[in-house]
């Protein structure tokens, strides 16, 4: 068991653990701690005292109140995040890069013989030296990794190879390795592991789904990536260094154009994030189809706001473990036909490209079925989201006074100082605004929004809207005609994101959101100049957490909360930025919505990639947040 697990093991049986004057202290009910944990406590000492002492620091950082009045823990919780039935523990969120730093564990892969790009190798060095200055534990690879030993039988005719090497251990965060040109040898022994797994794919599984481990088994005595070295793909991402593509990089590109060279590039060096270097400049590419760019010169800034949240969020869909499901009727709900009304008025604004089926972009079938169970079964992967929310639903007082607060019961889990709940079960949330405390009654949200996958611009009312709640858990509602055991029907990466924006905007700007919100995301900016007044723009200068992830969801919260201090009555239309990835909108109107995004796009203001993301970083003052 790696650190984390041997640590939270010991606390679901009740044993106290914990650092006080620099000595790791213990308190155990009788029989727990046996000889084999006694062993495993010593052997792992200094790295439990490491993140214990890191475990300290996030609690008193997700528990102190911020400027709103609400800590990071109740916000996070407020937004969905209780834990599901693989991972019951709650998830502390972390906003803080320097605080994610201390969390992460990383490894260099050696380079090979010969190797003479001297541009990578020193970018490299800086790299590996910028960690440790933020706090990155960096470990060398053959303390990161281990011996390990298994055997593939070939079926039928019963011949076992067994294959010895060494793999990553499941507590490293990522690998940095270097782009690695495949040799003839690699080729042909590829093209024989990929045959070699079809068949026992297709005779010995019967196509029932195998593991990561288990695929990577099968395949990875012929591989060159580094991937090839992961003990669990799923707990630790690679990191490749590469030349710099200067047409992916390059503004005049088109941002389809722009995917297919992202997803060819991540694809082929089975990595889930791509630096390129040069000379003068580097990029990072991931999933979320960044083309950002950065002189040399930023690497201090680039490693602390961009790469180490990366690393520390990676990109993974939210299960239906997460959901209590239902079914909805979606030719009953006004909102989900305003919801296919503003994917077809979006159509020529060419801001949502269409999606790329995994089937059609990954080649080898051993890969696709690793993504796969990545990705929690979706076929195919798309770039922005369009969602409406309805109007949010209360049961009694909206907002109460602090004399009827103090009367009100505790919640469990929240702190008493910030969530309280009345006879009925309603929670209500004590919340700073501007100088003063407002008690309001944390509302019901329900959003309509599109399933993952599905043509952004051309919504089916029966078949692509899913109906996605927030109460005192997530809910998730699927169209009635639909059975998601057979079609697949996934909610969108960004549900936390859409529940936070909606969520936020009841609690802050309730005007916007009273009769219901448009809310669109897509891969792109608007310029600074484009933006009228009771227009808001937020979020620039966050750290770049990829898409949909749960600490994305914090950062939008805080945006919109962030504008109650303005005393602002009228909100038209609130830019949520979300940098190296793109721009979150709500606004009050679905006509207004759209007519201000398709001027924008018309007058050259809005576009797709990272174009216009210096303009608002040079004018959007940093104190937003």
């Amino acid at each position: 068991m790696n650190t984390t697990e041997i640590v939270n093991s010991l606390r679901q049986q009740g044993v106290d653990i914990w650092v006080e004057n620099e000595t790791l202290n213990i308190r155990s009910p009788k029989g727990v701690i046996t000889q084999d944990i006694q062993a495993q406590l010593v052997a792992h000492k200094s790295e439990i005292l490491d993140f214990l002492r890191c475990d300290r620091n996030l609690n008193s950082s997700s528990l102190a109140p911020l400027a709103q009045g609400l800590s990071l823990q109740t916000i996070g919780r407020l937004i969905g995040e209780v834990g599901d039935e693989l991972n019951p523990e709650f998830k502390q969120p972390i906003i803080d890069p320097k605080l994610m730093a201390q969390r992460l564990t990383v490894t260099f892969r050696p380079l090979q013989k010969g190797y003479k790009n001297t541009e990578i190798i020193k970018f490299r060095a800086e790299l590996e030296q910028k960690f440790h200055d933020y706090g990155v534990k960096v470990t060398p690879w053959e303390q990161a990794t281990k011996e390990f030993s298994y055997e593939i039988k070939i079926p039928f005719i019963n011949l076992k190879q067994s294959i010895k090497t060494r793999v990553v251990k499941t507590g490293i965060n990522a690998v940095i390795d270097v782009d690695r040109p495949p040799s003839v040898r690699s080729r042909a022994e590829t093209f024989a592991a990929e045959k070699l797994y079809q068949f026992y794919s297709r005779f010995i599984l019967k196509n029932r789904k195998i593991s990561v481990s288990g695929i990577a088994r099968l395949i990875g005595w012929a591989e060159e990536c580094a991937a090839k070295y992961v003990e669990d793909p799923t707990n630790t991402q690679i990191i490749i260094l590469t030349d710099l593509d200067q047409e992916f990089v390059n503004s005049q590109t088109p941002y389809q154009q722009k995917i297919k060279i992202g997803l060819n590039t991540l694809i082929r060096t089975f990595s889930e994030i791509v630096i390129g270097v040069s000379d003068s400049q580097f990029s990072i590419l991931n999933m979320n189809l960044s083309d950002s760019v950065f002189s040399r010169n930023e690497i201090d800034n680039f490693v602390l706001k961009s790469l180490i949240p990366k690393v520390y969020v990676p990109i993974l869909p939210l299960p239906l473990s997460k959901f209590k499901l239902g079914k909805f009727n979606p030719q009953e709900s006004i909102y989900a036909k305003k919801l296919v009304a503003l994917s077809n008025y979006l159509a020529d604004t060419n801001l949502f490209p269409p999606g790329s089926k995994l089937s059609e972009v990954i080649k080898r079938q051993s890969h696709r079925d690793i993504v796969n169970v990545i990705v929690n079964g979706r076929t195919g992967v798309s770039y922005g989201f369009v969602a409406y929310a309805e109007p949010p639903y209360y049961v009694g007082e909206i907002e109460i006074t602090e004399k009827d607060w103090d009367s009100l019961d505790p919640v469990a889990e929240f702190p008493i100082d910030q969530v309280r709940q009345n006879a009925i079960g309603r929670r209500y949330l004590k919340t700073k605004i501007g100088a003063e405390y407002k008690f309001k009654q944390i509302p019901d949200i329900w959003i309509l929004s599109a399933r993952s996958g599905s043509n952004k611009t051309n919504l089916s009312l029966e078949s692509d809207i899913l109906r996605i709640g927030l109460t005192d858990r997530l809910l998730l509602e699927l169209p009635q005609k639909i059975d998601h055991q057979v079609v697949d029907v996934k909610p969108s990466y960004d549900v936390y994101v859409m529940l936070a924006i909606s969520l936020g905007a009841a609690l802050y700007t309730p005007e916007l959101i009273k009769n219901g919100a448009p809310i669109v995301h897509f891969h792109g900016y608007p310029v600074f100049d484009w933006f009228k007044p009771n227009e808001y723009c937020v979020g620039v200068h966050n750290p770049s957490v990829p898409c949909g992830t749960y600490e994305s969801g914090v950062f939008n919260f805080l945006g919109i909360a962030s504008l109650a201090n303005q005393q602002v009555k009228n909100h038209a239309l609130v830019s949520l930025v979300e940098p190296d990835h793109g721009t979150n909108f709500i606004a009050h109107d679905l006509d207004y919505l759209v007519e201000r995004l398709k001027t924008g796009c018309a007058d050259g203001q809005i576009e797709l990639g990272g174009k216009h993301f210096a303009s608002l970083k040079a004018k959007v003052g940093k104190d937003e947040i």
